[in-house]
């Protein structure tokens, strides 16, 4: 019997969509356990913007570390995970589409990078100052590393997140999905998308971290307007 064409290209598809997500998580894994070793530190760096921080439990201390080696796992493994997923879509592309994606793939990198680094650099250590400073004589904040660490991982990977708005405002602009005068009409219901975006992948429910990435996420709309408008499709 011979097997449909079409069947076999939609299974070989999914082998090799299988094999980008094993390289893509066997890339985290091996960084992960090399981090685990340099955990010590990593977990003194992702603390400088604060005091002090203590654990709950007998495990935590423990359970802190292998969270902090997955998260710089993740981080570092971003380059490839990109890598992985061009090289996935690569054969359906066109010549000049593949020229086009190996800068595009490159600046998707740097753009998730810079911001967890925004973050890192300038949002925890003004966040931290702002929010420890309600504290009183009386009421004096002690807090859990495992809540600490969970708090700030998510807020580098949130900011990583929406600073790569600019590139899919590249991607929707090139296949003609979204147009600059378009993204110029929706700038008050973006406003709102934002906020209400900001609010809901910010792990605490203060207002500050929500408009520090509200802000930021923002100026990146107009800055996706800016680029829709050189390199989209003019229809």
């Amino acid at each position: 019997m011979t097997a449909d064409p079409g069947e076999m290209s939609f299974l070989a598809h999914l082998e090799e969509l299988r094999w980008r997500l094993i390289k893509s998580i066997a890339s985290v894994l091996i960084v992960s356990i090399v981090a685990y070793f340099f955990s010590d530190r990593l977990l003194e760096w992702l603390t400088s913007p604060i005091s002090e921080v203590y654990f709950m439990g007998p495990t935590e201390a423990f359970s802190v570390r292998i969270k902090i080696s997955l998260f710089a796992g993740l981080i570092v493994s971003v380059p490839i995970i990109l890598y992985q997923a061009w090289r996935f879509v690569a054969p359906g592309l066109y010549a000049h589409e593949v020229w086009i994606a190996i800068p595009l793939v490159l600046s998707a990198t740097v753009f998730f990078l810079g911001g967890a680094a925004f973050c890192y650099l300038v949002v925890l250590p003004v966040g931290m100052k702002f929010l420890m400073g309600f504290g009183t004589e009386k009421l004096r904040p002690l807090i859990a590393v495992d809540r600490y660490i969970s708090f700030v991982t998510w807020m580098m990977l949130a900011f990583g997140a929406v600073f790569e708005l600019p590139i899919a405002s590249f991607i929707l602009g090139r296949i003609g999905l979204i147009s600059s005068s378009a993204l110029r009409r929706g700038r008050r219901y973006a406003l709102v998308t934002i906020l209400v975006v900001a609010a809901f992948i910010t792990p605490s429910p203060d207002a500050f971290s929500q408009l520090m990435l509200a802000g930021p996420l923002y100026l990146l709309y107009e800055v996706s307007i800016l680029i829709v408008r050189l390199t989209g499709v003019r229809g």
